[in-house]
């Protein structure tokens, strides 16, 4: 083969794997975005509370568990990370039930125990329908707790109804800039699906805020958190933990947090 054609060959023979690859990137996205679904049933004895289901006004069915806190106490509402499972979080539901305290966490559209397929579009519907359903039963005031993943969706749902308090762990400015960031030779902006832009909303929420970030957090960087936490509006207080990363960061100090920062609410 003569130079002339090699040279003619290899740039078109690495713009069609570039090529190639964005298309795998952009085919696989949401398995990427959302590891946790699963076609599995819900348990029929739950691991903490009592099973929930809650019907979305699209049409899909959502497994929660509910652990119901004692009259006159306000309700935690709580969205995992994209990997969770509502099981895990028995630890949170015992030590917010020692003080009274009730929680509700949901399992997504297309995760274990609820129907569907995940989307920003349904997983911002899915925490709307949390709220309007945990308000209708519990009469209670609710905190929306969001964490990783769960946060673009707990700051979706504390912009649109009325939640006392807003509590955001390991939060990201947008899935769209975190991509970015970690993508930076794609044209992320074009591809991006869901980029759950937690930036453009922020601002509607006036609720107080508290917001707690691993130093170590190597999945969302402390950098996204911070630039979220800068330009949201007041009242609102940081916690960085320097000590965590971004899966170890609930611990007994982040538990404790959470619940002083409900309990002062009133």
């Amino acid at each position: 083969m003569s130079t002339t054609k090699l040279l003619l060959i290899l740039p078109l023979t690495v713009a069609f794997a570039y090529m190639l690859l964005v298309g795998v990137v952009y085919l696989s996205q949401r398995a990427l975005l959302f590891p946790g679904t699963s076609a599995a049933l819900a348990p029929e004895h739950a691991d903490w509370g009592e099973n929930a289901s809650i019907k979305t006004p699209d049409g899909e069915t959502l497994h929660g568990l509910y652990s119901q806190g004692t009259s006159g106490k306000p309700c935690v509402l709580l969205f995992f990370g994209n990997g969770d499972r509502v099981a895990n979080y028995g630890f949170l539901a015992q030590a917010l039930a020692a003080r009274g305290i009730g929680l509700l966490a949901i399992s997504y559209r297309g995760y274990p125990g609820s129907t569907g397929s995940p989307s920003e579009e349904g997983l911002l519907t899915d925490g709307i329908t949390a709220f309007d359903w945990l308000s209708a039963r519990s009469k209670s005031e609710i905190v929306v707790l969001g964490r990783s993943l769960g946060t673009g969706i707990a700051v979706n749902t504390a912009a649109q109804r009325p939640a006392v308090g807003l509590v955001l762990v390991s939060a990201y400015l947008s899935v769209l800039s975190v991509a970015e960031t970690r993508y930076p030779f794609f044209p992320v902006a074009l591809l991006v699906k869901d980029p759950f832009r937690s930036d453009l909303k922020i601002a509607k929420v006036s609720q107080p805020k508290l917001f707690i970030h691993g130093r170590r957090d190597d999945s969302i960087p402390l950098s996204s958190g911070e630039a979220l936490y800068h330009i949201a509006p007041e009242p609102k207080r940081m916690l960085i933990d320097d000590g965590s990363g971004h899966n170890d960061i609930w611990n007994d100090s982040t538990v404790g947090d959470v619940i002083r920062f409900v309990e002062a609410l009133k």
